[in-house]
């Protein structure tokens, strides 16, 4: 029980309001939809390579709805490692349609082992750790923003 309380409350935290689903993108907020239901994150953006190579380093909290999305400008194979971060993180992997391929949960602060997202992958959303399976945010998950473009599964138009 004590785990469906806080799921909930997870929830809540970091979800939208009933009218944010007629809200449109910003570039400063990523929502996430699937089975489990829908989120939205405030998020900074990593889309240049001296900020996708800071990331979220030396940073000693992170709120619960915040987190920081990665963008690069064509898809390919991402691989992160923890040097210098001192919080952990659940790291989305995502496509270029949004479409999150694969999740890796509770990355261990300090560690320098690479943590490969696989290939195709154009955006990786890091967020708390262990948030991604209290929400149940898994691959599959559709992520809306900005940056994916016209070719997104879920369009910031809808």
């Amino acid at each position: 029980m004590r785990i469906a309380g806080h799921r909930v409350a997870v929830l809540l935290a970091a979800c939208l309001s009933p009218l944010a689903a007629l809200a449109e993108c910003t570039p400063d907020t990523a929502e996430l939809r699937g089975s489990w239901g829908q989120a939205q994150f405030r998020i900074e953006l990593a889309d240049t390579p001296e900020e996708r190579a800071r990331g979220l380093m030396f940073r000693e909290t992170l709120p619960r709805s915040a987190g920081m999305l990665f963008v690069y400008e064509e898809p390919g194979r991402a691989s992160f490692w923890m040097k210098n971060t001192l919080i952990p993180l659940d790291m989305l992997f995502i496509d270029t349609t949004g479409i999150v391929t694969h999740v890796h949960a509770r990355a261990i602060p300090g560690d320098l082992t690479p943590i490969d997202g696989g290939d195709g992958v154009r955006l990786v959303l890091e967020i708390n750790g262990g948030l991604a399976e209290a929400m149940g945010i898994g691959p599959g998950s559709e992520l809306r923003h900005p940056a994916i473009g016209p070719n997104a599964a879920w369009p910031c138009t809808e």
